[in-house]
């Protein structure tokens, strides 16, 4: 039986992983870094991964783990669902004017 259950929940848990790696991210980290005036390299160094892990993110060919969005929005000192989203990402400026106006200002 316990064979079975360590089977079973591998083969949900594969199943969920592939599907949320198909799940596509939107990301602002390029124009983050670039207002900023950093490098792929230099971000990199700080967030603790290789420079084409940050390509491959601003591309939008990798989705990065908990873990490392988490580390990006720590150090462009934003939450994390002002760098990621699951829809596409409307300009900074855009979301900063229609939130000001939200909270009456």
């Amino acid at each position: 039986m316990k064979l079975f259950i360590k089977k079973c929940c591998i083969f949900i848990t594969k199943g969920y992983i592939k599907a949320m790696k198909s799940r596509k991210l939107y990301n602002r980290i390029s124009v983050l870094r670039e207002e900023r005036g950093i490098s792929r390299k230099e971000l990199a160094e700080k967030i603790g991964v290789n420079f084409q892990t940050v390509g491959y993110l601003e591309r939008e060919e990798y989705n990065p783990s908990l873990d490392l969005a988490f580390r990006i929005g720590e150090f462009f000192e934003l939450p994390i669902e002002m760098i990621f989203s699951t829809s596409p990402m409307k300009p900074l400026s855009q979301e900063i004017l229609e939130q000001k106006k939200r909270m009456g200002g």
